[in-house]
């Protein structure tokens, strides 16, 4: 059994609506991809205006798709930051692209204009930066390093469903966008992602994609006026989104404001009452003009004041019932790409210090300000309890 007095990190707001369109998709046989997903779908089209939303079972799916369909492969280089999941990463590398990371900026964590200007090589097909933990990376920057390049800008957009930038709404401009819908998501589909585009070929074919390769898919099969003929068009995967995923993600996507707006409150609540505590710094925001999503709420461990590691300081606030994540683990230093390239440490000293210092703090929209004060003051007294000693 779980322990009620532990505050977790992450807990999904899944209301009467979620569990009506779950109960109402099994009692009417149609539980894989059918109406709902092609409802969930057309509810991004329409609130981003976009002509092209593509319903997947994860948003790595959707990385994956999204790649593939735009020919990234052997001989390219994809220009992304280490400090993301390493989905973001790994799609590169299975499509035979070499990856090719640039830091972050010190205070935001989000990816560094003039790095990525440094990195750019006539091999870049892609740069994919990641609006990290709700907040926007510097799009108009970024686009105008890719023009003219060769190189098209994806945007990894799964911490920024609601995101805005510069009064433009994530997923909603030239680019291509993926979303993620895990439980920890602003909103949640249980697992799943959707790709939004402006782009006909690329939808085209990611929609082949997520489904073998084949030109229609199960809806479209087995519908009253259907023929079950189908064609392999070109290799592909089963990446396709569900119903009972789908349903859930449209009674989500009507609560989306009022989801970001109680996590809005609860950041600027945390703000005030991490104000006095001078060993932990929540991140800077951009000083452009954005709305933040409030994803995650990250915080910097000034570790000079204190007399354990970041690891330890997390597990001190287990012992204090309170859930903390880490995001992230800098991928390059990650095995698998340590000894396939050849990253070691001080080949991104931004992204590097702040991989030991980070975690994230409880943030969802079930908390109430009284769950933010346990968790500050379990800060409070980690911190007290745990002062490294000055010497003179």
């Amino acid at each position: 059994m779980s322990d009620p007095q532990f505050l977790p990190f992450c807990r999904p707001t899944l209301e009467a609506e979620e569990i009506a369109t779950v109960v109402e998709s099994l009692q009417s046989g149609w539980i894989t991809t059918g109406p709902k997903v092609l409802r969930f779908e057309e509810m991004w089209r329409e609130r981003l205006k976009v002509p092209h939303a593509v319903a997947l079972n994860s948003a790595t799916a959707g990385l994956h798709v999204a790649m593939a369909g735009l020919d990234i492969g052997p001989g390219d280089e994809v220009i992304t930051t280490s400090m993301t999941w390493p989905s973001t990463v790994n799609m590169t590398e299975v499509l035979g692209a070499k990856i090719v990371f640039a830091d972050v900026l010190p205070g935001t964590l989000l990816i560094d204009p003039v790095d990525v200007a440094r990195k750019l090589t006539p091999r870049t097909k892609a740069v994919v930066p990641v609006h990290y933990a709700g907040a926007p990376a510097d799009l108009d920057a970024l686009s105008r390093l890719v023009t003219g390049s060769g190189a098209v800008l994806i945007e990894d957009a799964a911490h920024a469903a609601g995101t805005q930038y510069k009064g433009r709404e994530t997923g909603s401009e030239q680019h291509t966008a993926i979303f993620s819908f895990h439980p920890i998501k602003n909103i949640t589909t249980g697992e799943g992602g959707v790709v939004t585009t402006r782009d006909d070929k690329l939808a085209e074919r990611m929609k082949r994609m997520r489904w073998h390769g084949v030109g229609k898919d199960s809806w479209a099969r087995y519908g009253k006026s259907a023929t079950p003929r189908y064609e392999v068009v070109e290799p592909g995967w089963k990446y396709n989104m569900l119903d009972l995923q789908a349903g859930l993600g449209c009674e989500q996507m009507k609560k989306l404001e009022r989801f970001n707006a109680a996590r809005t409150t609860l950041a600027a609540h945390y703000d005030r009452l991490l104000a006095e505590v001078a060993e932990v710094q929540p991140l800077a925001r951009p000083d452009y003009d954005h709305l933040h999503a409030w994803h995650l709420y990250v915080v910097q461990l000034d570790l000079e004041a204190l007399a354990i590691d970041r690891d330890a300081f997390i597990g001190e606030m287990g012992k204090r019932g309170i859930g903390t994540g880490l995001h992230f683990t800098p991928v390059h230093l990650h095995a698998f790409y340590r000894e396939k390239y050849g990253f070691k440490l001080g080949d991104l000293p931004v992204t590097e210090a702040a991989g030991e210092c980070i975690l994230s703090l409880p943030l969802y929209p079930l908390l109430t300000p009284e769950d933010l004060k346990r968790v500050v003051a379990a800060i409070k007294d980690v911190v007290h309890t745990h002062k490294a000693c000055r010497v003179a």
